[in-house]
């Protein structure tokens, strides 16, 4: 698929390739096709020759998402080199434990980075975003603007770029759940990164021409390879908001909560990387959306199943329905219930360890009569109430009513050390209490067993980039609030 990237770019010269937006939502081009394709040569060129990276040597990345960031994994992958992600969101201490699994040959950096990383440390730790001495790792290179602090750019070299890599190997790595003494890496090599890709093409179907709205790099390169348009999301809801009513996209991917304030779409939008309800999908159509899709996806496997609003509505057992596994996804539950997938998209191993086919994903599951994932929470999500195991993902899909934006169930420790199971649901904005607290009476009484003993209002923590629903934090703030308010009613 990169390979195909590549050619794509090459062929498509002044065609637009990347979209960003003006702040009333305008389209602004960012990078053409012929002016990607250059950008990816010199990288290739000035790595190889100047800096003297062979297959299989580590690339550390921290390089903002867009055409900067494009271009060093297409000069990464005709090189053969194994390209490790800096995240500035895992912490340092994280990353310098992480690193020494991988250690690298050389990191690009660009200057917001190694702002984070210098003098803008303590403004960047405020917004939770923390990166070690760049120095510290491996010597650095500076892509894009070089700025006083930032390390000597990545030169230019008048050698050609070398002839693209044909063999297999390590791709990426992508850091992952872990301590810092025992973190883990998920390894994707370049077998299964194509795979994947391959499967999002096959699933979402880019064509040329059309517009595609999202920035990851899964959505990125089958769009650009089939010819697409790719426009980057706004940051901010208002102007992204704009965005697609400039843009009116054919295809857009976000996140949910990046979804979820949205009131005007079109075409078919795809969601995932966080919990997406049926009620998050059927707002998309109510929006304008022709189809809106469910996305299941792991860092090990991307995509593995995707459902659309129709048949998730339609599904009124226990559980969350996830869909079909997509062709190629084999499924088998473990003996605690536990799924377990394996697909040519799948990771090839995590760093240090022996490859496994199977990819444990630590969600409870079971299988319909169709052959669909239904989802019943997260094994380590389990609450323990009565000697009774709760899984919370069985129950909360039937909170999210339409005057609910997220619903969560958690476990509070109990004073007679039982834990108390305890609903925390975010209203949508403008959402009367009091009538949501009635119409959530009967899911509630459905649950039986496992009702939760008591029901708060409030705003649910999200955590990471992808601002999945934070549990640990839900329980902290519900145990706060239980302790002032016993009833467990909301103040």
């Amino acid at each position: 698929m990169l390979d195909q990237l590549a050619r794509t770019l090459r062929e498509g010269a002044s065609r637009p390739a990347l979209l960003t937006s003006t702040r009333r939502g305008s389209p602004r081009v960012l990078a053409r096709c012929a002016e990607l394709a250059a950008l990816a040569d010199g990288y290739a060129a000035a790595l190889h020759h100047g800096h003297g990276l062979r297959p299989g040597d580590t690339l550390g990345v921290a390089v903002r998402p867009g055409p900067r960031a494009l271009a060093v994994l297409l000069a990464a992958h005709r090189l053969g080199l194994r390209s490790a992600v800096l995240d500035p969101g895992a912490g340092p201490e994280v990353l310098r434990a992480r690193l020494a699994l991988a250690p690298p040959a050389l990191v690009l950096a660009d200057s917001a980075a190694q702002a984070v990383a210098g003098w803008a440390r303590p403004l960047a730790r405020r917004a939770r975003l923390e990166l070690p001495p760049l120095g510290a790792l491996g010597p650095v290179a500076t892509v894009g603007p070089r700025h006083p602090w930032c390390a000597r750019s990545l030169a230019g070299h008048p050698g050609p770029a070398p002839a693209p890599y044909e063999g297999d190997g390590d791709a990426v790595v992508v850091f992952t759940s872990g301590t810092t003494s025992a973190p883990r890496a998920v390894v994707h090599s370049r077998a299964s990164l194509a795979a994947g890709m391959r499967a999002v093409d096959a699933l979402v179907r880019p064509r040329p021409g059309r517009t595609v709205l999202g920035g990851t790099t899964f959505v990125l390169v089958p769009a650009l390879a089939a010819g697409a348009v790719v426009a980057l999301p706004a940051r901010r809801t208002a102007v992204l908001q704009r965005q697609i009513d400039r843009l009116a996209p054919d295809e857009t991917y976000l996140t949910p909560p990046r979804l979820r304030p949205l009131t005007r779409l079109t075409g078919r939008v795809w969601t995932g990387s966080a919990p997406a309800d049926a009620a998050l999908l059927r707002r998309a159509k109510e929006a304008g959306a022709d189809e809106a899709w469910g996305v299941y996806a792991l860092t090990e496997l991307f995509p593995a199943a995707a459902v659309e609003e129709r048949d998730k509505s339609a599904h009124d057992g226990p559980g969350d329905l996830l869909g079909h596994p997509l062709p190629g996804v084999r499924t088998r539950l473990g003996a605690d219930g536990e799924l377990l997938l394996a697909a040519p998209a799948a990771r090839d191993r995590y760093l240090g360890e022996d490859p496994d086919p199977w990819v444990r994903t630590g969600d409870r599951a079971r299988l319909d009569p169709a052959g669909r994932i239904v989802l019943a929470g997260r094994l380590k999500d389990m609450v323990l109430r009565r000697a009774e195991n709760i899984y919370p993902g069985l129950y909360e899909p039937s909170l999210h009513l339409p005057d609910v934006e997220l619903a969560v169930l958690v476990g509070v420790p109990g004073p007679d050390g039982d834990e108390r199971l305890v609903a925390l649901v975010q209203p949508r904005p403008g959402a009367d209490p009091r009538r949501l607290r009635a119409a959530l009476h009967a899911p509630l009484a459905r649950m039986g067993t496992a009702r939760p003993d008591a029901l708060l209002l409030g705003p649910v923590p999200l955590t990471g980039r992808s601002r999945k629903p934070d549990r640990a934090a839900a329980a902290r703030q519900c145990a706060r609030r239980l302790a002032d308010h016993p009833a467990g009613r909301a103040r």
